[in-house]
């Protein structure tokens, strides 16, 4: 299995980045019992298409019951670290915040999941993943020249300036408790984890190679030679190619002889070039350009959407994407060399797992029973 076999964590159940934290460590062979919050019975969705809780199992507890924040601290109890999302306070007040946990569990790593963070002066609003990056810088420097700022789906906050950061939290705090015999909180928020992606854009803005209009940049879309363009059928492909014999080499396959374009960094004739050059990949379908420059030094690929992907040959090869009970994601990663991710377990419905996942976890078979006679699971 996976490398983080062995380790276990408590989540308890949010939405977003919280699930997808636990997702990239279940992924990696941890054992995570996912709190989901006793609600009245409803018409179960179609569960399978919950990409984010794979690999984990479910117990539903009312938490409103002490049995039910009894029955959560005797997870905690016996877990390396716990991921809650909620805003500041939520698990204070259900009895289930870090003080209690960490008295229970002195080695916890009990990693906490907000947009703004655990305090400030917007601590307590709502918000979602376009609030946060909007406060990093993120979402100013996306877009096209001249135009508004563009959403880039809910990558940025959520996912990579959110979720993962909180797993390279878990795993920095597992790193050092395993030294120093001590947890502790990690304060994971998604407009700081936004803006750590943006580091190189500040370090490139302080020396003046990028600037605050959107679209005229080097990594934006602004240069002709890193974008991407529409082909003869319709498609769409994308260059990048940045380094000068790579530039050299995309002219060369795409057949363009204006010695003008030579001049790479000439930034102010940019727009001008990237008219010639989206006129030349008109000329082909992308199945023809891909023919011609795929596998290439031009740094070029076609641009796939989710129908195709599991088809591309390279993708393929890896099996990079996997399909689960008929919904294709993509599947574990990242890869290693002996411990192999895997997939263990489809995304549960809640509850699933009450009894199963309880006596893994060294509860009573008596105990159990107390539990679901009580209503508590």
């Amino acid at each position: 299995m996976g490398p983080l076999k062995g380790m276990k964590i408590v989540e308890i159940g949010s939405i977003g980045p919280g699930p997808f934290c636990a997702q990239m460590l279940a992924d990696m062979g941890a054992d995570i019992i996912r709190i989901d919050r006793k609600a009245p019975a409803t018409v179960a969705p179609e569960i399978r298409f919950e990409v984010l809780h794979r690999n984990r199992r479910s117990v539903m507890v009312d938490l409103k019951k002490p049995e039910g924040v009894q029955t959560v601290l005797k997870l905690i109890t016996q877990a390396d670290a716990l991921i809650e999302g909620f805003r500041p306070g939520v698990m204070e007040r259900l009895g289930l915040g870090p003080d209690i946990c960490l008295e229970k569990n002195p080695k916890l790593i009990y990693g906490r999941m907000t947009g703004w963070g655990q305090d400030g002066p917007q601590a307590q609003a709502a918000g979602h993943d376009i609030n946060y990056i909007s406060l990093s810088g993120a979402l100013h420097a996306i877009g096209p020249p001249g135009g508004k700022p563009s959403v880039p789906l809910n990558l940025v906050g959520d996912f990579g300036g959110g979720g993962m950061l909180l797993a390279f939290g878990i795993m920095c705090g597992m790193f050092e408790a395993g030294k120093s015999g001590q947890g502790q909180v990690v304060d994971a928020s998604m407009v700081e984890g936004s803006a750590a992606l943006m580091g190189m854009f500040y370090g490139m803005y302080a020396v003046g190679f990028q600037n605050n209009k959107r679209g005229t940049n080097l990594l934006d879309g602004g240069a002709h030679f890193y974008d991407t363009y529409e082909t003869a059928d319709g498609k769409w492909i994308s260059i990048g190619s940045i380094e000068p014999q790579f530039y050299a080499l995309l002219l060369k396959l795409a057949d363009i002889q204006d010695e003008e374009l030579k001049n790479q960094m000439a930034m102010d004739r940019w727009p001008d070039w990237k008219e010639k050059i989206a006129a030349v990949f008109k000329t082909k379908t992308r199945d023809q350009w891909c023919d011609i420059m795929e596998g290439t030094d031009v740094c070029f690929a076609p641009v796939l959407s989710f129908d195709e992907v599991k088809d591309h040959p390279h993708n393929k090869s890896r099996q990079s994407f996997i399909e689960v009970e008929g919904v294709l994601q993509p599947a574990p990663a990242p890869r290693f060399s002996r411990t192999h991710p895997e997939m263990r377990y489809p995304p549960p419905h809640m509850g699933e797992h009450n009894e199963e996942a309880l006596k893994d976890w060294g509860f009573p078979p008596e105990e159990i029973e107390s539990l679901i006679a009580n209503d508590v699971i």
